[in-house]
């Protein structure tokens, strides 16, 4: 009798389980989309709000500050953001002349003080042009030497780390994307990238690895696989069906080396279910379909002809 009061409890906790992964990508952002893989695709007429960034991603993070509001270049810096650009106060910049200048005021101050003057009385005829003669020239002389190795500085800042020069080793700031070029696409193409999305929904359902690895990059094919891999531990597996493209848009397609990218918003439905070892159903509705926006993003390369799957993100 216990046991199966435990049921309904280990049923719950299933389901629960079922609803963690569902259709491929199981509703995160995930893969890469090369240069622009942390950079927002621009906004279609079907998602004309945010895509969630990615949640995992073969391709590094860039830095904080690299690209986010408030980092600037010295080859490119963005006016309005962040905080104004500091600039050390005369003595931090020039702390030998400052100190110099220093020098004569406080020995100037000590003769006031100890009843000699100014400086020194300033006696005799020529005492105060002579001196000041000498000011000039020494005050010249320390000016002339700042500024030869302000010059100097400036110079070696303004070359990369390479020692390339300064015109050659700007990097522009991450999302400018400027090692790609834009490019158009063909009636062909989106035909390919519908019957990409309904093949890899068929080959998700089916369990076929195979036929995914044939759709989609080694990093897709490892989440696909890490996704199956983990619903079958549980003893549940996904089913997608009845899948019906709707709709879809060009988000951007560009070249990079030798490769093509194309990111598509496409809304689609579905009968999406999640069921245990027994066939019931744990997550989902037989019944009743879903729809779904997702940017999907193709990749093909140079002389080896198919496009394939290397990224879905999530449409806000």
């Amino acid at each position: 009798m216990r046991n199966f009061r435990l049921l309904p409890i280990a049923f719950a906790f299933l389901c629960v389980l079922g609803t963690a992964v569902a259709r491929p990508g199981g509703g995160s952002s995930i893969g890469s989309r090369g240069s622009h893989t942390w950079s927002a695709p621009p906004r279609t007429s079907i998602t004309p709000g945010w895509a969630r960034p990615m949640d995992q991603s073969a391709t590094p993070r860039p830095s904080p500050n690299y690209g986010a509001p408030g980092y600037a270049s010295p080859a490119r810096p963005m006016p309005g953001y962040g905080a104004p650009a500091y600039r050390p106060s005369y003595p931090v910049r020039h702390p030998f002349l400052s100190g110099f200048a220093g020098g004569f005021l406080g020995a100037g101050l000590f003769g006031l003080l100890s009843g000699h003057g100014m400086m020194g009385g300033m006696t005799g005829g020529t005492s105060f042009f002579g001196f000041l003669f000498q000011v000039l020239i020494i005050g010249g002389l320390i000016a002339f030497v700042l500024r030869m190795f302000g010059n100097r500085r400036q110079n070696q800042m303004s070359g990369s780390p390479m020692g390339m020069p300064s015109s050659a080793g700007a990097a522009p700031p991450f999302g400018n994307n400027g090692g790609s070029t834009p490019v158009t696409l063909t009636n062909d193409d989106y035909t390919s990238f519908q019957r990409l999305l309904l093949d890899i929904q068929a080959a998700w359902s089916a369990q076929n690895m195979r036929a995914l690895s044939n759709m989609a990059t080694p990093e897709m094919t490892g989440y696909f696989n890490a996704q199956l891999s983990d619903l079958a531990s549980r003893g549940a597996r996904n089913i997608v069906s009845n899948v019906q493209f709707q709709r879809g848009d060009l988000s951007e397609a560009w070249r990079e080396g030798s490769l093509t990218y194309a990111t598509v918003a496409m809304r689609y439905s579905m009968t999406d279910v999640t069921t245990d070892s027994m066939g019931n159903v744990i997550d989902g509705s037989s019944t009743e379909p879903v729809t779904v926006t997702e940017l999907w993003t193709f990749v093909r390369a140079d002389g080896r002809g198919n496009w394939i799957l290397s990224a879905i993100q999530q449409a806000g």
